[in-house]
C-alpha cells in the first residue's frame, strides 16, 4: 500500500483505492521465485507417484520406483523402493566389490597373507568390521575380553591353542569349556581352601606354606586336577584346560582382589562351583568359510593374539 501522490507513475496499481487516495500496488513476485515454487509442486507430484507416500488403509502407496537385489541366500528380489531394500541393494553392492579380496584371501596361505601388503590392509578394515558384528559383543572392540565372561584375544594365552589352525577352528565350532565342581561331596571346605592356596602359589603368590603342600596333595591326588590341568598344571590345549602357572586369570578375578584373603576367596568359588559357562557358539552356521578365514586371520595378524 502506498499514497497515490508520493507512489512514482511507473509502479502499476490494482486500481483499489481506499480513503480517497490510497491505492493498493501491483508488485508481482520475482518470475525466478514463481518458477522454483512451480518446480517443487511438479518435485511433490513426482515424488509421491514413485515412492511410499499416502496412508491408505492399513498400507500405503507403495509408488512405482522398484529396486532388485540378492537377499541373505542369494535369491534376486524386486521390491518397491524402501530404505531397507535400499540397504539391502548398498550391502550387496559391498560384498561384490570385496569378493575378489575375499576370494584372495581365502586361497592365500595364513603366512603369506601378512606378507601382502594389499591383503593386509584388507584385513585390517574388513576384518574389524566382522569382529564388531560378530564378537565384540563378548571379547570387547579391542579383542581384551572380560572377566569371568570371554577371554583376552590379544594376549598369547589360548588355552585351545593360538595358531591359525587352532583360532579357526575355535571360530568354526565354538567351544564349551567344562570344569566339574569339587564341592561337597569331592572336597570339604579346609580342602578346597588348602587347594585354592596351592593354585595361587603356582602363579607366583605367597601363600599360607602348610595350606599349600595340602593343597598340592590334593592337587595330585583326591582332587585329581592332574587329570586336566596336568602335573605340572600347564593346562592341556586339546581340552581347553587353563595353565596354572602363569599370572593371567579369566574366571576367578584374582587381579581385581583387593587382598590375599579375596583372592583365595575367587579361586574357591571356581574350584567348589565348577564351571560350565565358557561357551563360545559355532559361527560355521552365521559365518562363510572365507569369512571365517578373514576373522581367523584379523584375530592372530591385527590384534596380536595366538602363538
Amino acid at each position: 500500500m502506498s499514497q497515490g501522490n508520493s507512489q512514482s507513475s511507473n509502479v502499476k496499481t490494482t486500481g483499489h483505492v481506499w480513503d480517497g487516495d490510497l491505492q493498493e500496488l501491483n508488485n508481482p513476485l520475482p518470475a525466478w521465485w514463481l518458477w522454483a515454487f512451480y518446480v517443487t509442486i511438479i518435485f511433490s507430484v513426482v515424488y509421491w507417484v514413485a515412492y511410499p507416500a499416502w496412508p491408505l488403509g492399513k498400507g500405503f502407496t507403495t509408488g512405482i520406483a522398484t529396486i532388485t537385489y540378492k537377499n541373505d541366500k542369494g535369491v534376486e528380489k524386486t521390491t518397491h523402493w524402501s530404505t531397507r531394500a535400499l540397504l539391502m541393494k548398498d550391502l550387496q553392492d559391498a560384498r561384490e566389490k570385496q569378493k575378489p579380496y575375499f576370494d584372495k584371501v581365502a586361497a592365500t596361505p595364513y603366512e603369506e597373507i601378512a606378507k601382502n601388503p594389499e591383503l593386509s590392509n584388507f584385513v585390517a578394515s574388513a576384518g574389524k568390521v566382522l569382529f564388531s558384528d560378530n564378537c565384540a559383543a563378548c571379547h570387547q572392540s579391542g579383542g581384551q575380553g572380560k572377566m569371568a565372561f570371554a577371554p583376552n584375544l590379544t594376549d598369547d594365552d589360548w588355552i585351545y591353542g593360538g595358531t591359525h589352525d587352532k583360532i579357526q577352528a575355535s571360530i568354526t565350532n565354538g567351544r564349551h569349556g567344562i570344569m566339574p565342581a569339587k564341592g561337597g561331596a569331592d572336597l570339604n571346605e579346609s580342602e578346597i581352601e588348602s587347594l585354592a592356596n596351592y593354585v595361587l602359589s603356582l602363579s607366583g603368590e605367597t601363600m599360607d606354606a602348610a595350606k599349600v603342600k595340602a593343597g598340592d596333595e590334593l592337587f595330585h591326588g583326591k582332587g585329581s586336577c592332574v587329570a586336566c590341568h596336568g602335573a605340572d598344571a600347564k593346562g592341556n590345549k586339546d581340552i581347553g584346560s587353563a595353565n596354572l602357572t602363569d599370572k593371567i586369570w579369566l574366571w576367578a578375578d584374582v587381579p581385581g582382589a583387593g587382598s590375599a584373603d579375596k583372592k583365595v576367596a575367587a579361586v574357591k568359588e571356581v574350584i567348589s562351583s565348577g564351571l560350565n559357562k565358557g561357551v563360545m557358539p559355532a559361527q560355521n552356521g552365521r559365518l562363510s568359510a572365507d569369512q571365517i578365514k578373514l576373522l581367523t586371520v584379523y584375530v592372530h595378524d591385527v590384534l596380536g593374539g595366538g602363538r
